[in-house]
């Protein structure tokens, strides 16, 4: 039994010596974060979803919280993929541009920009959840990593910049631009928390049904102002409803 573990494990390691090792140890760390959590995940069980020995991963990620900050940055690029593909997908007129939202009739949010934003948002937070906890609620990966501060970044940029575009100018032109950054984000983050804890019962229906059109009738809820507006004039629900 022992011979046969060894030879699968020097099988796998031959399999993985040109460079893989780090992309089959990625792969093997989500799949045991998705089954054990943060609290239960380990570098050990990592290393035996991955067909080779305990120490193996040290010389790519150092210890478990290595591992988890390189599948946090991992995360972030994925999540920034999902929400610009789902900006890509309303502004070419495809799925749900009929849903598109429209600031005002001179059209300054650039179409499906601030929508597409939050649906990938959500999409991404349902496909990964274990890993969206990771990079939202876990205090282990190692945000002063170079890569995982600039994936993040670059996907913090895609919300801040939609944001910008439904109020007609920079996220950050004028002294309310700020906030309304943190109105779109806190909305959108708090209704994939919500939908990933299944506190949200009474939207089931909804959400089964039409869950597109169900986040986007929430998220819309959300008011932007454009810089110069006073007193509320200027100010528009997204959507234009």
């Amino acid at each position: 039994m022992a011979n046969a573990r060894t030879e699968g494990r020097a099988k796998a390691s031959a399999r993985y010596h040109h460079g893989d090792l780090r992309a089959a140890l990625l792969a093997a760390g989500e799949a045991e974060l998705a089954e054990r959590g943060v609290e239960g995940f380990s570098l050990r069980g990592a290393a035996a979803r991955a067909g080779v020995s305990h120490a193996a991963p040290a010389h790519h990620f150092g210890d478990a919280d290595g591992l988890l900050t390189a599948l946090a940055a991992e995360g972030f690029t994925r999540f920034a993929a999902a929400m610009r593909r789902r900006q890509a997908a309303l502004e070419a007129g495809g799925e749900g541009s009929d849903q598109r939202a429209i600031l005002d009739s001179d059209r300054r949010n650039r179409p499906g920009a601030i929508d597409g934003a939050g649906l990938g948002y959500i999409d991404f937070a349902r496909a990964h959840p274990a890993l969206f906890r990771l990079m939202f609620a876990s205090q282990r990966p190692d945000f002063a990593d170079s890569a995982l501060r600039a994936a993040a970044e670059d996907a913090f940029d895609i919300l801040a910049g939609a944001v910008g575009a439904a109020r007609g100018a920079g996220p950050w032109a004028d002294e309310a631009g700020p906030a309304d950054v943190a109105a779109a984000w806190a909305l959108a983050h708090g209704l994939a928390d919500l939908l990933l804890s299944n506190r949200l019962q009474f939207l089931r229906g909804a959400m089964e049904t039409d869950p597109d059109g169900t986040a986007l009738a929430i998220m819309r809820r959300l008011v932007l102002c454009a810089p110069e507006a006073e007193a509320g004039a200027g100010c528009a629900r997204l959507g234009g409803s």
